[in-house]
């Protein structure tokens, strides 16, 4: 809540699948979106960020303040919910060209977020 600057908001679920059907459909988006280069654990499976997004490998942080897959993961929010405890996510990983569109990740746990402008 209020994550993003003023003029600014989280995406929800239909924007984010907009964004990926705009790139080829899920099964392609993947390698669209994420940087290029050494950041990514090998291998960073179809990246050619040709859409600009340049996701990052964040991992993710999980409910007791551990974190994981740190270089090999990008997990972002929605801010849309799909149960009272968990929300849609996007998911980028290192081996993979798609984007898995996930709605089983306990809000308490923590993803990147990406701000859409208004």
């Amino acid at each position: 809540k209020n994550i993003c600057p003023i003029g600014w908001h989280v995406p929800t679920d239909t924007e984010w699948t907009a964004l990926t059907t705009q790139l080829g459909g899920e099964l392609v988006a993947g390698g669209k979106m994420k940087e290029i280069g050494t950041t990514w654990t090998t291998p960073n499976s179809g990246a050619d960020n040709t859409s600009g997004f340049t996701a990052l490998p964040g991992g993710y942080r999980y409910l007791d303040g551990r974190f994981f897959n740190i270089m090999r993961e990008a997990f972002f929010w929605s801010s849309t919910e799909n149960t009272s405890n968990t929300a849609w996510t996007r998911d980028l990983y290192n081996f993979a060209i798609y984007v898995d569109r996930s709605g089983s990740y306990l809000k308490s746990n923590g993803y990147s977020v990406r701000c859409l402008k208004d």
